[in-house]
Order: structure tokens, then C-alpha cells, then sequence
């Protein structure tokens, strides 16, 4: 429980295949997107994603991002524990290949994909609150983006959601506006 990167990671990028943040378009309009998104982040599991899958992830998807906009670390915090009471199970401590031991959360078994999804973002929201603070869930600060995003940056300056899109979209948009203007 100690690198809840992964956990921020996959969180962030779900929110991020909403039709609010991408303009109106799913990023996860069915099973294939999901298998393509479960791939992207190392998540196995046994067998295809189906359609029910695709509908469950989409409102942990909403779960998620309440629980990103939430005022308070409380109120994160306590999100977050609904979340990981879905399918985690009591934290445990798993050998690791190298020797070392780490912290898990391990999900109870037969527990749904939207379930064990929901408890590893879980580990990553709590993880954020704890060892960087509420403040680091904020909003993408790229203009009529309505993204929401936990940043796990060293400095702590991430401004956009999806940095290569919104960043890059904001970075072209000045660009094009200082050449207007005729300062290159």
C-alpha cells in the first residue's frame, strides 16, 4: 500500500474515458475499449470483459470522480472506504520476486471487475490523501476541459487531466496566439 501510483493512475485514466471529460465521447464504449484500458494498465483477468462489465465500470467511473471533487480529505477518505468494501479484503503482506515484502489488498473471490477496480483506485485515493493531501485532487485547467485528475507529480504541478491532450491543446492554442499576435 506504500506505491499507490498505480491505483491514482488507473483512477485517473477512468475518469478520463467519461463523455464529460472527452466532449461527449465514451472512452469505453463496450467490451473491447475495456479489455484495450485493463491492458493499458497490467490488469488481467480471466477471460474477456463482457457488457455488464463495461455498464458496472462506467459508474464506478462516476464513483471515482465524486470522489476526486470532494471538498475535504474526510470526505475522500470516506468514499474511498466504500469503495475498497466492495470486493477488498483485509490488507495482507505478499512476498514480492525480489524478497522484499509489500503491502496488498487482495479482493474477495468471485468479486465482479467494477469491484476489484474499485478497490485498487481506492488504495490509490487513500494513498494520495495520506502521504500528499487532500489538495492534490483538483480540476484540469485546460479552458471548457471539465476533467478532474490526483496529482502524484514530485512538484505537485500538474494542471491538466490528460497532460498529452489537454496540455498539448493549450500548449498549440498560445502557440497559435503569439503568432498571431507576431512574436514567435
Amino acid at each position: 500500500m506504500d506505491d499507490y501510483a498505480w491505483g491514482v493512475a488507473v483512477a485517473n485514466d477512468l475518469v478520463a474515458t467519461s463523455p464529460t471529460v472527452r466532449a461527449g465521447e465514451d472512452a469505453l464504449p463496450g467490451p473491447a475499449a475495456l479489455a484495450e484500458f485493463l491492458a493499458a494498465h497490467r490488469l488481467h483477468r480471466d477471460g474477456p470483459p463482457a457488457g455488464e462489465d463495461v455498464r458496472q465500470v462506467r459508474f464506478l467511473r462516476r464513483e471515482v470522480r465524486g470522489i476526486i471533487e470532494t471538498e475535504t480529505a474526510e470526505q475522500a477518505v470516506a468514499g474511498a472506504r466504500v469503495l475498497i468494501r466492495r470486493a477488498g479484503l483485509p490488507p495482507a503482506l505478499a512476498p514480492r520476486g525480489d524478497g522484499r515484502w509489500e503491502w496488498v489488498v487482495p479482493t474477495a473471490p468471485g468479486a465482479g471487475l467494477a469491484d476489484e477496480l474499485a478497490a485498487l483506485a481506492a488504495v490509490g485515493v487513500l494513498g494520495v490523501v495520506r502521504t500528499l493531501g487532500h489538495e492534490r485532487f483538483r480540476p484540469c485547467a485546460a479552458p471548457g476541459c471539465r476533467g478532474v485528475f490526483a496529482d502524484i507529480s514530485r512538484a505537485g504541478r500538474r494542471r491538466y487531466c490528460m497532460p498529452d491532450v489537454c496540455g498539448n491543446r493549450v500548449n498549440v492554442a498560445n502557440h497559435r496566439a503569439r503568432r498571431r499576435e507576431g512574436v514567435r
